[in-house]
């Protein structure tokens, strides 16, 4: 199956564990007055896309504190990079690093960040 597809079938499951998926394109585009338009998070110029790349999907999930704030919940900002069936990280392939990046950063700050091929990657 193409990335497409398990992209697809990460997002249907994503509800299922307490998470909403969506889907963040991301690059650059001329308008027709000639000005370059950039979009997708973290896309600010070309030198940080270069090794700064933000993950295929963005999203919250439902976090319940323990046990200082028992019954509050939170939302957890969520990264999924989607990998086609097959897909591993090799060594030299600085468009996956630079997902990695934007993962650690992520991470560092308290968020859940993910390469996936199905859903089963995510959640088990």
């Amino acid at each position: 199956m193409s990335e497409a597809n398990q992209q697809q079938l990460i997002r249907v499951a994503a509800p299922r564990h307490g998470c909403n998926l969506l889907r963040n394109n991301s690059g650059a585009c001329t308008d027709q007055g000639g000005r370059l338009i950039r979009y997708g998070l973290g896309n600010d110029s070309a030198k940080i896309n270069k090794v700064f790349k933000s993950s295929d999907l963005i999203g919250i999930r439902t976090v319940t504190i323990t046990p200082d704030m028992v019954g509050t919940s939170i939302g957890q900002f969520m990264a999924v990079e989607v990998k086609g069936l097959g897909w591993t990280p090799r060594p030299g392939d600085t468009r996956a690093q630079a997902q990695r990046a934007f993962g650690d950063w992520v991470q560092r700050n308290g968020g859940f960040f993910q390469f996936a091929t199905t859903p089963e990657d995510i959640w088990g």
